[in-house]
């Protein structure tokens, strides 16, 4: 086994855990990235190019009746490859948790309608489902089953929120094991059906399943309820008659207790079960090889790479089958970094070179990681994660095409979830619509203070009413910080100046000149001379 480091990563922020892969004719495509998409790539899928150590991740395009993919992270993805093999396969996706950690019921079919040195373009439908439909949830498995000519998928395992009616406001978002039902899904009609088995006693997530023609064998994964790791080894059986069909399970020896195991296929009969989880504070570093021949299961302990101190000594640990007996496995990385969700990356190859060739995959491999987003239950947070088998090959793309991501906006600094002001607790983790009309980003109003800059309705405590008046309205809006601002802005009124009126001064009384008589008589002598 031979492990060797990817020198260079592309936007591997996007590559968080609880992403799946999906393998078109050779060619490798990401899905379920963390947090909603963005202008430079809305569908939320991407080409993965690994060439020369070197991972580039390219944008990919849904076609025009296409239906809306929400970005799922940990569901449930199994292949489903046509009766004949000019048909092209397709994928079935059930369940998985949205960048607002609600939880999806809903089951969709991709398939690659066309696909060229510089475009892939996918169909995305979704299928109505009736009778015992599966409760959202996630973390689970999905299979395709093949029983006299006929074919369905088998739903197992899987975590979904609290019923609303035993919620509690301490913990009103906790998660508990799903019921250990086994439901079986005609995917072309929609019918589901439920199955209650008498061996299967306690929900189970994040475990590792191997399907091969009627037969769905399940190893591991984790139990909220007993906050253990099976060492349990379940085969369910499945007999799809002209009536209705049968499921059986029985319990075998040697059996692993082991989550957050990854599988990958590295012959036709052989695979390679890789790391995992002990216990809540202790990594898997074994590996073993899973033989599958008829209606038996082997399960040998086989010799580990040389781990680097890195892997060795890293809480937590993720990764995805790459198909060919290769496994891309990922590491946060130094906290050091600039960028936070940074991690790094490595290739795990299981097997030489000159075996290295075209197989038929006649088995789906579905397994999951087993930890949880902050919040939930158990330890190992974020590290939940649904591995398929896949293959890497080089898709001949321009550089022109590769997806930066500063080549927009990064919404999780200048967009919907910045700090807009000192008491603002909008997060991307756990934010819910607050107004009727918000959907996946929060609504936000741009303060006209300065050169301007956006803060959240809600952290404004705007209400709806409002909200809707300052945008259809042509005013200025101050946010709380700036509302003093408002004043300085304003034109000043109007202020009428009622003149004083000054009393008047009393009319002074006219003085009368008193004259001797001797002057009297001179004086008038002189008027009439």
């Amino acid at each position: 086994m031979l492990l060797q480091m990817i020198s260079t990563v592309t936007n591997s922020s996007l590559l968080q855990p609880g992403f799946s892969l999906m393998n078109f004719d050779g060619h490798v495509f990401f899905f379920g990235q963390k947090g909603w998409p963005k202008r430079s790539c809305p569908t939320g899928v991407f080409f993965l190019d690994i060439n020369q150590n070197e991972l580039k991740m390219k944008p990919a395009f849904f076609s025009k009746d296409s239906c809306y993919l929400p970005p799922l992270r940990y569901p449930a993805l199994c292949m489903l490859k046509g009766s004949t093999e000019s048909e092209e396969c397709q994928y079935i996706i059930h369940g998985g948790k949205t960048p607002n950690n609600d939880l999806s019921d809903k089951i969709y079919v991709m398939s690659l309608v066309s696909k060229n040195s510089k475009k892939a373009t996918f169909q995305c439908i979704e299928k109505d489902l009736g009778g015992d439909v599966p409760e959202a949830r996630y973390g689970h498995t999905i299979n395709i089953v093949h029983s006299r000519g006929k074919s369905m998928s088998i739903i197992f395992g899987g975590r979904s929120y609290t019923p609303l009616t035993q919620r509690t406001t301490e913990k009103w978002n906790s998660v508990v094991d799903c019921l250990p039902s086994v439901f079986l899904v005609d995917i072309e009609f929609g019918c589901c059906t439920s199955y209650i088995l008498p061996e299967l006693q306690d929900g189970l997530s994040f475990h590792v399943s191997v399907a091969r023609n009627d037969t769905v064998y399940i190893l591991g994964g984790h139990s909220l309820q007993n906050n253990i790791r099976s060492p349990s080894l379940y085969k369910l059986k499945v007999d799809l008659p002209l009536g209705s069909p049968a499921v059986t399970c029985s319990i075998l020896p040697g059996g692993i207790s082991v989550s957050s195991a990854i599988v990958t296929q590295t012959s036709d009969t052989e695979f390679v079960l890789v790391g995992g989880y002990h216990s809540d504070k202790q990594k898997r570093l074994s590996c073993n090889t899973i033989v599958l021949e008829d209606n038996k299961i082997e399960i040998i302990e086989r010799a580990s790479p040389d781990w680097t101190p890195d892997i060795k000594h890293c809480r937590m640990w993720f990764g995805c089958d790459m198909g060919k007996g290769s496994v891309l496995l990922g590491i946060p990385g130094a906290n050091k970094q600039l960028i936070s969700d940074a991690n790094y990356f490595y290739i795990l190859r299981c097997k030489g070179t000159e075996k290295d060739k075209e197989e038929e995959l006649r088995a789906q491999v579905c397994s999951q990681t087993s930890s949880e987003d902050p919040g939930d239950s158990t330890p190992f947070e974020d590290s939940e994660e649904f591995l398929f088998s896949a293959e890497v090959n080089s898709f001949d793309v321009d550089d022109t095409d590769t997806y930066n991501e500063d080549d927009e906006d990064d919404e999780s600094e200048t967009g919907y979830w910045i700090t807009c002001c000192a008491r603002c607790n909008i997060d991307i983790n756990t934010w819910v619509p607050f107004y009727s009309t918000e959907l996946n980003k929060p609504a936000m109003i741009l303060c006209s203070s300065g050169s301007g800059h956006w803060v959240h309705a809600q952290c404004m405590d705007l209400s709806e009413s409002m909200l809707l008046h300052l945008s259809e309205a042509n005013v200025k809006y101050f946010c709380n910080e700036h509302v003093h601002l408002n004043k300085g802005l304003q034109t000043p009124r109007k202020v009428v100046q009622h003149l004083k009126k000054q009393p008047m001064k009393p009319l002074r009384k006219k003085r009368t000149m008193k004259l001797s008589t001797p002057t009297k008589k001179s004086f008038l002598r002189r008027l009439f001379e």
